[in-house]
């Protein structure tokens, strides 16, 4: 395969499996302390096997480790994948004469060895933000390299709670087919306290591993792990930041991070971010105005609100809509009202953003800031520090308008085109140079935001959203519209999410702030599955941590449900639409 190719075929999920019981494996975390020499020189002068999950932090992780790789003429072959089984199936596909495998942001939470069942030679190098990381992952020193924070690993358990050396003792013993060897360890009191000891040993393990697995979570994105690689071999550039800046800001946008670790990161990087386009005046130092210029700001959080009205951005964004309920005569009437007390012209704010006038553009951020705390907002609600990118004079993009336009393109529904083929658009989205791409983008991503706002004002309007006790549930109706976009994970977290939000702000209980939300959705693919998603409750929302995994694989054990772990996120399942039922009344009672 050609150096440089992405594989448009595509694979789904797997797990290796490790020799853990090794004693000399014993407390050995996988952890490669020393990027360059553990990781990218051994990989040197071999052709390396890529594999990446369809998010958009794995996108821009993927590109910063795809320019490190062509600047030492590495041969690669990058293939996305989108869910486990897509990633077993690439691997069986791509990986003759492989023995270096990279996977981004797949791969940390199931035993890898396992599921793929590897040839002795080949070595996984996992840079995933998904947590908890799978046991086996944790301890095998042969297979498998973590590429992560020493920080993001809490809480492992030791090698000692959760492996067991004399395991082949025990069977070997148990394998003996002998009248007499059974009569003799009946009443061998040793071996009668071995077996106490071992069932004791065996409920603390599956407590321990229940303890460790119970919450999953999220780690440093993999975008910024991978510049952190290319600033430490000195390797960065301009482009690799602002490619972290959009992988970090895309799992904030989804929720995925709480806003103190996402300040950690953005304060990261400001420094780099200061570093590559700091300017001393002189001839020396004159650039060429098409030159990629990136500024740190304190941005609004409205979306994509310098491609769209200011009045339609209020509207779209999760925080401005929610606290004004949009969706109601009363809320339109009060967000009329803010934007007079600013002293914007209704004309105005619903005319293209770069239409409106220079001095009411310029200072609508002030403007908000002075007005919000009347209107139940904080300034949190409105500013969140983040990255603008301007080249030449094309319009200034905000990280959140990438990561939105991003999305869009890879979660494009279009019976015509391959997921690789999406993969590879927006890949093009990256390039700052792609205008036409990013406007494209950019105008998928307003309809996506639109069908989403409409969705949510449905649910309210019909009163769909019901208490089942311990959580709330709501379904989007079969034949809906714009259930296309609804069908695809990152959309639809979002969907979850301002649903949630919308609710707590019309519900007049006190309680609503600490009931988790199930939504469902179904899929185009097959009309006898449903797309189930679990989000935390918003009280929890410092700790970005769900239970939805292992609540979901549990009630479907108990109940003989079919669902489908397919997706990376373990809170996000397929189900069988007439197992619904019975897989919701046993979820309420685990809940309660």
């Amino acid at each position: 395969m050609a150096r440089g190719e992405i594989s448009n075929q595509t694979a789904d999920f797997i797990v290796i499996q490790s020799d853990v019981h090794a004693p000399e494996l014993k407390g050995t975390e996988m952890l490669v302390k020393d990027f360059k020499r553990d990781f990218y020189d051994a990989i040197q002068h071999q052709r390396v096997l890529v594999l990446v999950a369809f998010d958009v932090d794995a996108l821009c992780a993927s590109k910063i480790l795809q320019y490190l790789l062509q600047c030492d003429h590495i041969v690669y072959t990058i293939v996305p994948v989108s869910g486990c089984e897509d990633l077993e199936r690439a691997f069986v596909e791509n990986s003759e004469g492989i023995q270096h495998v990279v996977m981004i942001n797949c791969g940390a939470t199931i035993d890898v060895v396992e599921v793929l069942q590897p040839d002795d030679n080949i070595c996984f190098y996992i840079c995933d933000s998904h947590r908890p990381v799978d046991i086996h992952n944790m301890y095998n020193v042969i297979q498998v390299k973590l590429l992560m924070k020493p920080e993001d690993l809490t809480e492992v358990p030791s090698y000692d709670e959760v492996f067991r050396d004399d395991e082949s003792e025990e069977s070997g013993e148990e394998s003996d087919s002998s009248e007499s060897r059974k009569k003799r360890r009946r009443f061998d009191d040793e071996a009668i306290l071995k077996r106490q000891d071992r069932r004791k040993w065996e409920e603390n393990r599956n407590k321990v591993l229940f303890d460790y697995t119970k919450f999953t979570s999220y780690a440093t994105s993999a975008s910024l792990i991978m510049f952190e690689i290319a600033w430490k071999m000195s390797k960065d550039t301009n482009h690799l930041v602002w490619l972290a800046v959009i992988g970090v800001t895309d799992q904030y946008v989804h929720f995925k991070t709480p806003r103190d670790k996402y300040m950690e990161a953005v304060i990261a990087l400001q420094s780099h971010v200061s570093r590559h386009n700091h300017r001393v005046d002189g001839a020396d130092n004159v650039l060429s105005i098409n030159c990629l210029r990136i500024a740190f700001d304190e941005e609004l959080q409205l979306l994509l609100y310098r491609h769209w009205s200011l009045f339609e951005s209020l509207c779209h964004s999760l925080s401005t809509a929610c606290k004004f309920k949009v969706w109601t005569l009363k809320g339109q009437k009060r967000l009329h009202e803010f934007l007079a007390e600013m002293g914007m012209p209704l004309i105005q704010c619903k005319q293209q953003f770069g239409a409106m006038d220079a001095s009411l553009r310029t200072g609508v951020k002030a403007m908000m800031q002075e007005h919000i705390a009347k209107y139940g907002l904080t300034m949190q609600d409105i500013v969140v520090p983040s990255f603008t990118a301007q080249c030449g004079y094309k319009t200034r993009l905000s990280a959140t308008d990438v990561v939105l336009a991003c999305v869009a393109v890879l979660e494009a529904v279009d019976r015509n085109k391959l997921p690789s083929d999406n993969f590879l658009s927006a890949q093009d989205i990256l390039s700052s140079y792609h205008t036409e791409a990013i406007d494209k983008a950019i105008q998928l991503a307003k309809r996506q935001l639109t069908a989403l706002v409409t969705q949510v004002q449905t649910f309210l309007d019909m009163h769909q959203i019901i208490s089942a006790g311990p959580f709330l549930y709501v379904f989007v109706n079969e034949g809906t519209v714009d259930m296309k976009y609804f069908s695809q994970p990152q959309c639809l977290t979002r969907l979850a999410r301002f649903t949630l939000e919308a609710h707590c702000a019309l519900s007049r209980s006190k309680r609503a702030t600490s009931l988790p939300l199930v939504l469902g959705t179904p899929l185009l693919a097959d009309l006898g599955a449903t797309l189930v998603i679990g989000i935390p409750p918003l009280s929890t929302d410092d700790e970005r941590k769900n239970f939805f995994g292992k609540a979901f694989e549990q009630a479907a054990v108990s109940t003989s449900s079919r669902i489908r772990q397919d997706n990376f996120d373990s809170h996000i399942i397929e189900m069988k639409t007439e197992d619904r039922s019975k897989f919701f009344d046993a979820l309420i009672s685990l809940l309660q």
